[in-house]
């Protein structure tokens, strides 16, 4: 594991505009680089590099961080493949912290198990390319599928021969322990390759290490599995796995799309065609932790399925599950008795391309349309396919998504929206007690369960003031708080923001701006030094991604503004510069906006304790009522602002 040590000095030296300047062409905007994104195709520059505070930003597809989320991103690598990255870069020297006993022996086991999968794989393609067995079966077999050297290689392919131990021998003779090839899979209980006289396609992990292995049989015998999988391991999950997925991320984040086909075979053939922003499911029915890894890169899919029935079967089982990601899916069935491979080779990248632009389908249409001909006009079959449709919508979690595609259905079948509206709450509502009910269940595994469990809200709740005020005070705190606060000495602006903070900070509406707060408070009482950094790194992803947001400018002051206009601003300091200002009016904001909220309440219990004729507490009320009026008629005469 790497050393806390080390991961400071890789933050400290990053520098975010060398990192980015690696991928980027940047160019420099006042104070900052623009350049065009990286993760999303545009022709406008809305990418930001702040040298200043270590950040990039994007104003299009709202991506942010610091130079470890962007190596993470860009190159899909995993944090400490991040950290080493960088350090190889500044030629920063990794120190390892010592593990406990169990937890090493488990990273040397996991570490063992991937190097055994690489020399397995070696192994393969060595048979493959050198032997006469290899060649003259394994190798035909690809030379048949027109598969040329460079893909071959480029996919790792390779061939496991028919004797009986051949693996087992060539691992011993390495050294490699009996029980890391059971434990892979590679070798049965009996001692027998598990995989022989078979073409091996290896499957890999998203950084490009051997997990697995499938092996499809080249024999005629109908009693043979056409394939056969590695079985799952310490290294290799199928639910967490696609197949040339190491290959495609880079041009599945450049297209903004995933094509998902079924099977290896399709996958290579389209690379083979130039289209590298396909994956598949490793021969198995799509999972939600698949869908997850696709979501890291696009929200996008596009579903290319065989258009026999199994086909559209698996189609019609992905549909709902990436739905319930907030994904787009789009779907796109083959002519009956073609796959992808069989349907380039035979129709050409040209038609392909067309087919696709002519047939991908939004999943309302595709699903609709391939119902209704089941239905036949059937009133009956037709109100069971139209409540099998609003169930996949019901599944959504966005809102607006959701009355679209009812929008969407209402035109299909010529229906009142009103009428699928009240079918798609009453799905909803089935789905929130289904959901209520696992949530207490698994609650009750550990505690009892919650008393009045909270109904799942169908619209996100838009932002009161208060919390608009109260992003902003975050924001000054995050960008200023280790500069001196003018006017009194030895005193940051965070200091000073906290100290008037202390009377209001239990009523803010959002938790995470009182968090961060209260973080740097805390910091500070500690006698920490704290700046924007210490947030931009933080562990938490969701902080992270809260400061890089806070303190990323869309609009900048101009450091060539004096020497076109010869205009300098002599009624405030530079916007950068005006902590005092900034802090004081923030606050006085935010102040004003909570005892107004107080006078509210405190008004309404003034109205109730009336009804009740409860005097000694009306009299309380009414007191604290002037007093808070009191101050806000303060705080507005600060303001220079009219209360009425």
């Amino acid at each position: 594991m790497i050393s806390q040590r080390t991961i400071d000095e890789i933050f400290n030296t990053a520098q975010i505009e060398d990192l980015v300047g690696d991928f980027v062409d940047l160019k420099k905007r006042g104070s900052n680089y623009v350049g065009l994104c990286p993760f999303h195709d545009e022709k406008t520059p809305s990418f930001s590099v702040s040298p200043s505070k270590n950040i990039y930003k994007c104003f299009g597809c709202d991506r942010g961080g610091n130079p470890v989320n962007f190596i993470m991103e860009h190159e899909q690598m995993n944090y400490p493949e991040a950290l080493r990255y960088i350090a190889a870069k500044y030629g920063i020297e990794i120190e390892e912290e010592q593990l406990d006993p169990e937890a090493q022996e488990k990273k040397e086991t996991r570490e063992s198990l991937y190097i055994v999968n690489k020399l397995v794989s070696e192994y393969y393609q060595d048979q493959l390319f050198n032997t006469d067995h290899g060649r003259s079966v394994g190798l035909s077999y690809f030379k048949q599928r027109a598969y040329p050297e460079h893909i071959i290689r480029k996919f790792e392919l390779g061939f496991a021969p028919s004797t009986g131990t051949a693996l087992k021998q060539y691992a011993e003779q390495k050294g490699v322990k009996q029980e890391h090839l059971e434990a892979l899979g590679l070798v049965t209980d009996k001692g027998y390759d598990f995989f022989r006289s078979r073409v091996i396609f290896p499957i890999h992990n998203v950084t490009g290490k051997v997990i697995a292995f499938a092996g499809r049989s080249l024999t005629k015998d109908k009693k043979s599995p056409k394939y056969i999988n590695s079985r799952e391991s310490e290294i290799y999950n199928k639910s967490w796995v696609l197949y040339g997925l190491h290959l495609a991320k880079k041009e599945i984040s450049s297209a903004d799309e995933c094509l998902l086909v079924e099977g290896y075979t399709d996958v290579i053939s389209l690379h083979m065609q130039g289209v590298e922003n396909v994956v598949a499911s490793s021969g198995t029915a799509l999972t939600a932790g698949q869908i997850k890894l696709i979501k890291r890169y696009t929200p996008n899919i596009l579903i290319l399925y065989d258009g026999d029935e199994a086909g559209i079967k698996a189609a019609l089982r992905g549909v709902d599950l990436i739905l319930e990601q907030d994904m787009n899916v789009r779907i796109a069935l083959l002519p009956e008795g073609q796959d992808p491979d069989s349907f380039v080779k035979s129709e050409g990248m040209n038609g392909f391309k067309k087919f696709i632009e002519e047939n991908a389908r939004d999943f309302i249409l595709f699903k609709s349309a391939l119902l209704l001909e089941e239905a036949q006009g059937d009133p009956v079959k037709t109100t069971v396919l139209i409540k099998d449709i609003v169930e996949s919508i019901a599944v959504i979690p966005d809102a607006l998504k959701r009355s679209l595609y009812v929008k969407q259905c209402a035109e299909k079948f010529d229906l009142s929206e009103e009428v699928l509206l009240g079918a798609l709450n009453q799905a909803l509502r089935k789905r929130a007690k289904k959901e209520n009910r696992f949530r207490q269940k698994s609650q009750s595994d550990y505690s009892p369960p919650p008393l009045s469990p909270v109904p799942k809200k169908e619209q996100p709740i838009a932002p009161s003031n208060d919390e608009v005020q109260e992003r902003d005070i975050v924001r000054i705190l995050l960008k200023s708080g280790d500069q001196p606060f003018p006017g009194q000495e030895g005193v940051s602006v965070a200091e000073y923001l906290i100290a008037n903070l202390t009377d209001i900070i239990d009523n803010f509406d959002n938790e995470h701006y009182k968090k961060i707060i209260i973080e740097y408070a805390q910091l500070l009482d500690e006698g920490k030094s704290v700046d924007w950094s210490y947030f931009t790194n933080h562990a938490d992803e969701a902080t992270a991604k809260l400061a890089v947001d806070l303190l990323s400018d869309k609009y900048i002051y101009s450091e060539n503004w004096f020497d076109f206009h010869q205009i300098i601003l002599s009624s405030q300091k530079d916007p950068d510069k005006n902590y005092e200002k900034e802090c004081q009016q923030g606050l006085l904001r935010l102040k004003f906006r909570k005892i107004n909220k107080l006078i509210s309440e405190n008004s309404q219990a003034i109205k109730d304790l009336q009804e009740r004729n409860e005097e000694e507490k009306l009299v309380n009320a009414l007191q604290i009522h002037e007093r808070l009026v009191n101050q806000r008629n303060e705080i507005a005469s600060l303001m220079s602002q009219v209360v009425i």
